[in-house]
């Protein structure tokens, strides 16, 4: 045991240099881990006899957005596309929670005919819905339509979501007070709304049209945060962060190795998933919250979005034409 400790004495003292700066470097690696988690939501309000529909929430945030409400004690509502997957992820909640009050719906966010199919249902059988949680998304995907013709991102990230609301408004003004949460992101902050060729027709990229639905997303919170004024209805958009999800699917196949290989290291340092539902949790349940609508969040507390997301005309003009898309003028 002496002879041990003297080999590692001397191992230390030989390396002092190289060791500190490896601690110093670990420390400083957590330390900015830790900064990226971002913000936690700290209310521990109950929403017991509450109902909760979540979009896409057989995976990722949404997931992990469903399993916290269901610990609660909320009716959550698993609105999502792969029904086997989301049989799955209900079967895992209600487990983990106890709460057998958990069910899955069929929701295709690129079909209206679904969308439309999904809220007759929840009108027709549930008695309330007290928070609509629009989380599904899709990022980077190559030039798809959706059943109806629209450019897939567009379609699946606000007109699914754009149509799903407007047609559960009746049932969120009869549960009063109830919340509307709309995930966005950051990307807004690049996007513009390209109104004289809304499916980017003329010339596609991916990245525009991501940009461009993340801005719709707020554009449409701004606006139906106005139409709601006094209703009891609140809305809330927000930017999750970057998150370790399936988000990135369509991307990273198209990553060249190199890329790949030199991304790694900072996959480690970005959002789990249960810190990137932190504020899409705070936005449906904090108490801090309730008299507050329109505005955007980040790591759980209030920010400032790009100017054109706080564009009231464009707001207005956008809704009037998604409404026309998806056959509500």
């Amino acid at each position: 045991m002496q002879n041990y400790a003297e080999v590692v004495r001397d191992f230390v003292e030989k390396h002092a240099t190289g060791l500190t700066v490896a601690f110093v470097a670990g420390a400083g690696l957590l330390a900015v881990r830790r900064w990226l988690a971002g913000g936690v939501c700290r209310s521990k309000v109950r929403l017991d006899g509450k109902t909760v529909l979540i979009t896409g929430a057989n995976t990722g945030i949404g997931k992990e957005t469903a399993l916290d409400m269901a610990q609660r004690g909320a009716r959550v509502i698993l609105a999502c596309r792969d029904m086997t997957r989301a049989r799955i992820a209900a079967d895992e909640i209600r487990q983990r929670t106890g709460n057998g009050n958990v069910v899955v719906r069929k929701l295709d966010l690129a079909s209206l005919q679904s969308v439309r199919d999904l809220a007759k249902e929840i009108r027709e059988n549930e008695s309330r819905l007290d928070i609509l949680i629009n989380n599904a998304g899709i990022m980077m995907c190559p030039k798809w339509k959706t059943e109806d013709g629209f450019e897939m991102q567009l379609g699946v990230n606000h007109l699914g979501h754009f149509l799903l609301t407007n047609c559960l408004l009746d049932l969120l003004k009869k549960s009063t007070p109830s919340r509307i949460v709309i995930v966005s992101s950051l990307a807004h902050e690049k996007g513009r709304i390209h109104f004289d060729d809304i499916n980017l027709d003329k010339e596609y990229k991916r990245e525009v049209s991501y940009r461009q639905s993340k801005l719709a997303n707020m554009l449409f919170c701004r606006e139906l945060a106005t139409r709601l004024q006094g209703t009891g209805v609140t809305v809330y958009s927000l930017h999750p962060g970057v998150i370790r999800t399936e988000l990135g699917r369509h991307l990273i196949p198209t990553l060249s190795l190199w890329k790949r290989v030199l991304a790694m290291p900072f996959v480690m340092l970005i959002k789990s998933p249960w810190e990137g539902a932190q504020t899409t949790i705070h936005c449906a349940v904090d108490e801090s919250l309730a008299y507050e609508s329109g505005l955007y969040y980040s790591d759980c507390a209030t920010k400032t979005p790009a100017p054109q997301a706080l564009d009231a005309a464009a707001a207005k003009r956008l809704w009037d034409l998604s409404a026309s898309m998806v056959g509500l003028a």
